[in-house]
């Protein structure tokens, strides 16, 4: 009866969930951030791209 109870008022198992959501929202919010960034990036590049001219032979 004292492992059970032991059990559950161990708090490391609650505290790694709290971890691993933490991390995976950060993830997220990283995920997001880059694939914005990248988009705006390409649309830069591109621009640039098309304003240089080319050379003709």
């Amino acid at each position: 009866m004292k492992k059970l109870l032991g059990f559950f008022k161990e708090e490391e198992g609650a505290t790694a969930v709290e971890y691993a959501l933490l991390v995976s929202l950060i993830a997220g919010v990283i995920i997001l951030a880059v694939t914005g960034l990248g988009t705006k990036l390409t649309n830069v590049f591109t621009g640039v791209d098309n304003k240089i001219p080319v050379p003709s032979n």
